[in-house]
């Protein structure tokens, strides 16, 4: 019993060594912190994009729907035309009137998230039109009139409502913050009181009060991280507050902060960026927005392969992806977008032990004979790349361009190399082109839990494959070879 004590006790030390120093509020300090060991083996969450924006719920397509206000403000004709003829010029607050979640069941949400496989999620606590899902003071104080979910709409407290039913679960609560707010008056007259005031206090009762796992900014982009009193915020977090040593935040502090300082970086829409130094996490939409927006249809989103293909290129290059999804103003989630996350967790169910705790291996891919450097196609002047990118370097690609035939993960602790295939061999064999596979390597495929023989040639290993069974596979999106003792 002593000697089982003191190595619980050695082993939490170990766990908490990179916490019990005290954080200074400068980025030289801060960016020593290591991200919680949690996070980086979790790999896959649900962003959730929610609020009074719902209610219209459209942009046009290719377009973020909940930046509603401010198109309507910018005088977008799309969305200009949509309100007069179906919300009659109302003016945007009254939305808060329909925004109702009468259907809104947490605990529904939260099984469903466990379902899908995601180990955390992210809700949008305030978007840039500052309506708060928590009962927030300085809402209501600086718009002068209420503006958070429960003085009005829902009446409720949907921030605390979801965090509790995520509890029950092993999923782990996390949340997005705007910093800043279009419109808000304080805002507008005065950015630095808009930050004392405002930002600041609103901030530090989240983490306070609901204690997230995860605190997700944006709307940084147009303050320095000065005025944002960012690295002052940071080392408070990572020193006094009540999630100091679980906590993970991200890179969106102030102008020209991001891709720079903080703990993971937060590529959007962007599939072909690297990060090779630094940890990410890629976010999109399962279609072009990350609100909900009626205006998609079905082949706007991403199907379900492409979805899961966009999970494992991001494992394997040793970061996250973070899935949105857009509830509609009564708190369903659309059933295109349900179905979706169950049939990722269906593979992942199969296959997520070549996801979850791994990390990016000496080599991420292997990839065809081919050019490879295949462009994500973006409409002229929109940043954002659709799913069939993803579809394009793997099992559709363009006249003369390779694909990614291999996509390895590396698990360390058990010394285990997976090789997740987006294609189903014709031949039945998998060549490795620079793995020599000792005889020892016990290899198999998930799925179907059928051990693999292979052999080994030179500098290079060729697994057999059994006869394609469609019956052996729940969720054929993918397929995983998984090699025991190997990658060392």
């Amino acid at each position: 019993m002593k000697k089982s004590l003191f190595f619980s006790f050695a082993f939490s030390a170990v766990l908490l060594t990179g916490f019990s120093q005290t954080y200074q509020p400068n980025w030289q300090s801060l960016d020593t912190r290591p991200i919680p060991q949690w996070y980086k083996n979790s790999k896959f969450g649900i962003f959730i994009h929610w609020g009074v924006y719902a209610v219209p719920g459209f942009a046009p397509k290719g377009n973020y729907s909940e930046w509603y206000q401010y198109a309507l403000e910018t005088k977008d004709s799309a969305t200009v035309a949509y309100h007069k003829i179906n919300f009659n010029n109302a003016p945007y607050y009254k939305f808060q009137e329909r925004f109702t979640a009468d259907l809104f069941n947490p605990d529904e949400w939260a099984q469903l998230f466990e379902q899908s496989g995601a180990k955390y999620i992210v809700l949008t606590s305030k978007h840039h039109d500052g309506f708060c899902l928590w009962p927030s003071k300085e809402a209501s104080r600086d718009w002068g009139f209420p503006w958070n979910a429960v003085e009005a709409g829902p009446k409720r407290d949907l921030l605390g409502d979801l965090f509790a039913a995520v509890r029950k679960t092993s999923v782990h609560p996390g949340m997005y913050y705007s910093l800043y707010e279009w419109y808000n008056p304080l805002w507008k007259k005065d950015h630095k009181e808009y930050v004392d005031k405002h930002m600041l206090p609103q901030a530090k009762e989240l983490l306070t009060k609901y204690q997230p796992d995860v605190f997700w900014t944006d709307g940084e982009w147009d303050e320095s991280d000065t005025t944002w009193r960012a690295t002052e915020f940071l080392s408070w977090a990572y020193n006094q507050s009540p999630v100091k040593n679980t906590l993970v935040t991200n890179d969106r502090w102030g102008r020209g902060i991001r891709f720079k300082h903080g703990q993971f970086f937060t590529p959007e829409y962007q599939p072909e960026l690297d990060f090779k130094d630094h940890y990410f996490e890629e976010s999109r939409g399962m279609g072009f927005s990350y609100g909900y927006n009626r205006n998609e249809d079905a082949w706007d989103y991403n199907s379900t392969q492409s979805l899961i293909l966009q999970l494992a290129d991001k494992v394997s290059r040793g970061g996250n992806f973070l899935l949105d999804i857009g509830p509609d103003e009564h708190g369903k989630i659309p059933p295109i977008m349900q179905e979706r996350l169950l049939q990722i967790g269906d593979w992942i169910k199969a296959n997520g032990e070549s996801i979850y705790n791994t990390v990016r291996w000496k080599e991420t891919e292997q990839w065809s004979a081919g050019k490879r450097d295949y462009k994500p196609v973006r409409k002229e002047g929109d940043f954002k790349a659709g799913g069939d990118y993803m579809l394009k370097i793997t099992i559709d690609p363009e006249p003369g361009y390779a694909v990614k035939e291999v996509m390895f993960t590396y698990n360390p602790e058990t010394n285990t190399l997976y090789g997740i295939l987006p294609t189903y061999p014709n031949s039945k064999k998998l060549e490795l082109k620079n793995i020599a596979l000792p005889a020892a390597t016990q290899v198999s495929l998930l799925g179907s839990n059928q051990k693999l023989v292979f052999a080994t040639t030179g500098n290079g290993t060729t697994i057999q494959l059994p006869e394609y069974n469609p019956n052996s596979f729940k969720a054929p999106y993918a397929f995983v070879i998984k090699m025991e003792g190997y990658g060392r």
